[in-house]
Parts: structure tokens; sequence; C-alpha cells
């Protein structure tokens, strides 16, 4: 059973990250994607170092210096429409601690990495939802063998749009699920249409801490 303080807790650090992305958006939106990156990674560093939510365990905290995060490259950063692609497919996740999640599939968005699969949670509050699992993962000074996730709007990670219903994805911005640093956390994985067999040596990178 979740205590009411651990609740509160998560509250405060899902408000945080809604925080943090208003400033990406609008550090990118002035012209400056990379300063976003800069800001989201410091951001990030010091909600894992010091928020009572944090993921890493209160030993881990001690010696945590700051997030494996590879340096920006702009060619990872796109606006790329919806299109129709797959639209409708359902998708059932079972988890640990959360059951069964459900999405429903938007279609299809074409990036500097590939054609993705673009997620809805069917659940409520809806929500965007783009995982990704590429050909670093699980592999030494690489990514997090369960994949990562690049859009999760219910839980504040939003890049905005672009022109024409096109969504800003920047692959830079991937962060891992908190499963990978605590197992008591529920994290839905990539399925087959998210996942690309080339590196994809952007954003959070794995580290045990």
């Amino acid at each position: 059973m979740v205590s009411p303080d651990s609740a509160l807790r998560t509250a405060d650090w899902r408000r945080r990250m809604f925080d943090i992305y208003a400033q990406v958006r609008h550090a990118a939106s002035a012209g400056s994607p990379s300063s976003a990156h800069d800001l989201w990674r410091r951001e990030r560093d010091e909600l894992f170092a010091s928020h009572p939510a944090s993921p890493l365990s209160e030993g881990a905290k001690q010696c945590f210096t700051g997030l494996a995060v590879a340096p920006y490259n702009p060619e990872l950063r796109c606006e790329a429409p919806i299109d129709d692609d797959g639209a409708g497919q359902q998708l059932e996740v079972p988890t640990g601690t959360d059951g069964t999640v459900y999405f429903e599939r938007l279609g299809t968005v074409t990036t500097p990495i590939g054609r993705l699969a673009l997620w809805r949670l069917a659940t409520y509050g809806g929500g965007l939802f783009l995982p990704l699992r590429d050909g670093l993962a699980g592999k030494p000074n690489g990514t997090y063998g369960g994949g990562r996730y690049l859009l999760d709007t219910i839980k504040g990670a939003h890049l905005g749009e672009g022109a024409d219903d096109s969504l800003v994805l920047d692959f830079n911005f991937l962060y891992n699920p908190s499963c990978a640093y605590d197992e008591r956390w529920a994290c839905p994985l990539p399925g087959p249409d998210n996942r690309v067999a080339e590196p994809v040596l952007a954003g959070e990178l794995y580290a045990e801490y």
C-alpha cells in the first residue's frame, strides 16, 4: 500500500518534471535546442541527487555525480508528421505492479533513426507515448536493456508540436524509465515497432549507481 507521504513525493517529482520540460520547450523555441538539452541534463541531475522520490537508493545518492548523457547531436532532432500506418492497433503491456497497461496506436512517425510507432495511453488521462529500444541496448557502456522513453506526456516528457500537426522529436532527450534504477517501478517497454537495430548514441545512457 502506498503511503500518503510517498504519494505526495511522487506527485511533486512529476510536477517538477513538467516544469523542466516547459523550460526545455521554451529554450528550444528560442532557437537553442542544445542549451535546452543542457538545462534538461542539469535539472534531472539535481532531481536524481536530492529529491525524495528519486529512483536512486539513498546509498547511490551518496556517490552520484550525474547521469550518463551523450553529447548533443543536432542531426537527431526533427518535426515528424503522424501518418496513419498502423493506426488503431491495440497493445496490452503486463507490468509487475500496475497490472496491464493498455495503449492504442495513433500511427507512425518518420524520424532520423527510422519509422516508429506512436502510442496513446488508452486508460485514464490519455497521453502520448514513444519508447525506443536501439542497437546499444544491454551492451556495456550502452543503453538500458529494456529500452528508453522519448515521450511520455502524461508524466511531463513532451517536446512540443511542430508545423502542420507534427511532433517535435529530439532523440537527445531519450531517458531511462525508473525501472532501470529500481525494480519496484513498473515500466511499459518498447514493442517490435519501436525497436531499431542501429545504435542510437544519444540521450541518457545506462550506468549503475
